[in-house]
């Protein structure tokens, strides 16, 4: 038997069901037109604010769908269970502790303070969490194998009917508050929940729409199965994206984006990063890197989109300030202005100043120095991180170093070395 012949697919009267069934827990978060961002494109750019939700996040539509529908029907006697490293866990701690019932929430061993603090926040005495291994993948199985010892509903985090029905919530809304046509809505992709959702509800009410999905260059899980027309799991994955990084989508998710997608975009870490700190910086807006993939995403589709309706769906700002330094680092690289040498420097007194004032230019600037002196060597390498005020200001600054003797190798290719760094 075919796996769609046996899937259970979302609808739109349910999707109204599950509406109702949420409203007095979930903010109604506002569709905002961003100015900046309309006048730079070309086009009418407006936000749908879900990190404007109680746990900041739109996780939190689905989780609670799912777990007052087995509340409602008697199915949660023995509690429930997830395995989380983010958002899914906010959304389930704070229903378990809005409908009373017992939680148990497995997190990596790895994850960082400040989200296991908003979970305990979000789920107070309703929650117990538990660390077990170093990876989701770790704490999932450890998830399934308690949830058959002890009998308890498992909520997975996206690739589920009502979980699907819960997040296609926040469609409607956006139909409601944008009168007019909506030409297209772009859309994070992590496990798929979301963008199945939304096709739910537009594929009926706004089939003119064109959805885009958006996954980080580093996990297109959805991006490869829809080219290979088959569900397929990632060989390796960049999780820096944490909100948006999965190894493998949904098989509900994936039947659904597959035929409801008008295409599947991938976009660098390094421009979700940039995008982070010109959202922080121009309009106060703090996204998590997930939060602002959508965004990252407009300027792939800048001559498609000029003059029409625009929607980008703001998913999340769970976001970690001590990560802050590593977006930077990562926004700079992107743009060119942060580069790493290998420079050899002559083991004598002054070399360094030489090197300052006869390679640097008048606004590059030293941000890295890794150096111990070699007495019995001629030259010495030290590690140089460079910023520039200019991405053209490159190719001068490595041609000096060439012509002087300083250069030995170039950093910011050997990807090994790079993660080291940054």
């Amino acid at each position: 038997m075919k796996m769609n012949e046996t899937l259970i697919f979302p609808t739109l009267e349910a999707v109204k069901e599950a509406r109702k069934s949420i409203e007095n827990v979930v903010n109604y978060t506002p569709l905002q037109y961003n100015a900046r961002l309309s006048e730079n494109l070309g086009a009418n750019i407006f936000l749908k604010r879900e990190d404007l939700q109680p746990v900041r996040s739109y996780k939190l539509r689905g989780a609670y769908n799912k777990i007052k529908s087995l509340f409602d029907a008697g199915q949660i006697s023995n509690g429930i269970v997830c395995a989380s490293a983010g958002n899914h866990a906010q959304g389930v701690a704070f229903s378990c502790k809005q409908l009373h019932i017992k939680g148990t929430i497995f997190m990596p061993v790895t994850t960082p303070k400040q989200k296991l603090e908003q979970v305990e926040m979000f789920g107070g005495n309703c929650i117990e969490i538990r660390l077990i291994g170093d990876t989701f993948d770790a704490s999932k199985k450890a998830a399934f194998v308690f949830a058959e010892t002890f009998g308890a509903a498992f909520i997975h985090p996206f690739d589920d009917v009502q979980i699907i029905e819960g997040q296609a919530t926040l469609a409607l809304e956006i139909l409601e508050q944008k009168a007019d046509s909506i030409d297209f809505v772009f859309i994070p992709i992590g496990g798929g929940g979301l963008a199945s959702g939304i096709a739910t509800v537009f594929k009926k009410l706004s089939k003119e729409t064109q959805l885009i999905g958006v996954e980080p260059k580093g996990a297109p899980s959805m991006s490869l199965s829809i080219q290979n027309n088959s569900n397929t799991e990632l060989e390796k994955m960049d999780g820096f994206v944490d909100g948006a990084a999965v190894k493998r989508v949904g098989d509900l998710t994936f039947e659904i984006c597959k035929d409801a997608l008008s295409d599947c975009i991938s976009v660098d870490e390094g421009k979700v990063c940039d995008t982070i700190l010109q959202l922080y910086n121009k309009e106060a807006i703090v996204l998590e890197p997930a939060g602002a993939l959508s965004i990252s995403a407009l300027e792939q589709y800048k001559n498609e989109i000029r003059g029409k309706n625009v929607v980008c769906i703001v998913s999340g700002s769970n976001n970690d300030i001590t990560r802050m330094e590593e977006i930077k680092e990562r926004a700079l690289l992107y743009k060119g202005l942060k580069h790493y040498f290998m420079v050899k420097f002559p083991q004598r007194p002054g070399s360094l100043k030489d090197f300052v004032l006869n390679v640097l230019g008048s606004d590059d600037d030293i941000t890295h120095f890794e150096y111990t002196k070699k007495n019995s060597r001629e030259t010495a390498l030290a590690i140089v991180g460079v910023e520039l005020s200019k991405p053209l200001d490159f190719d001068g600054l490595k041609q000096r170093m060439q012509q002087l003797g300083y250069f030995e190798s170039y950093l910011n290719d050997n990807p090994d070395v790079l993660s080291m760094l940054i």
